[in-house]
């Protein structure tokens, strides 16, 4: 039998509602009343019971883990950033020092490969093959002509003048990675314009999760930008 003395509110039964909204509104009720707190006691997930304040210490500590995961996820973040600026600065360095296309799609070749770790890229640009016979950069370098229907595959792409991520269609993969298309698990498309259609790049990785539909396209819109500025130039 219970030894707590009974406590008559009168006619006014008090609502959880109500409780809750006067303590809401009271946040220092229980510095007056600390008797009242020491005999408080909230179930444990494991069973017994614990204080209010013990349960109010877990809930800091857990908001606290959980502001430290964030913390952490935004200095990655943060880190992955700083990189990815560093990469793009080195890599306009190495195209301002180039004196002609060719030597500017060399270069572009050997950032997207030890600059970016890029597995696969592909530089695809519009025009007539036979106008770029002095250029031989491997699968690397790949000029065809926009009305082509090699492209159809690519057509939402390049009608979206976007940055994609993510999984490829496999006529896509077979045009750009040819027999190396299996290995692809992901890939990135950039276009290139600047008021007319230049063509677009192709990042492709081995690991299916290394470009993703939620990732961000800022730093590739840079880069198609920085590569539309390079080949510009001649």
């Amino acid at each position: 039998m219970s030894t707590q003395p009974e406590v008559d509110y009168g006619d006014e039964e008090l609502s959880e509602q109500a409780i809750h909204d006067y303590l809401a509104t009271h946040p220092d009720f229980f510095e007056a009343h600390a008797s009242l707190l020491n005999s408080l006691h909230l179930p444990h997930a494991t069973g017994g019971a614990v204080s209010l304040v013990e349960r109010q210490i877990s809930v800091l500590r857990q908001k606290d883990l959980k502001l430290e995961k964030q913390l952490k996820e935004l200095i990655e973040v943060a880190r992955a950033n700083e990189l990815l600026a560093a990469k793009i600065h080195e890599l306009t360095l190495q195209l301002l020092s180039t004196t002609d296309l060719k030597t500017t799609i060399i270069a572009l070749e050997e950032g997207m490969r030890s600059g970016f770790g890029a597995d696969q890229a592909v530089l695809v640009i519009f025009g007539d093959p036979g106008a770029f016979d002095d250029i031989d950069i491997g699968r690397f370098f790949h000029v065809i002509e926009r009305k082509s229907e090699a492209l159809n595959p690519f057509k939402t792409f390049l009608d979206g003048n976007s940055a994609r991520c993510g999984q490829i269609r496999d006529a896509q993969r077979d045009f750009l990675f040819q027999n190396d298309a299996d290995e692809i698990g992901s890939a990135a498309l950039v276009p290139l314009n600047d008021g007319t259609e230049v063509g677009f790049l192709a990042i492709g990785s081995t690991d299916a999760n290394r470009f993703h539909p939620g990732m961000s396209i800022d730093f590739l819109t840079r880069l198609g930008d920085l590569i539309v500025g390079a080949l510009k130039r001649y």
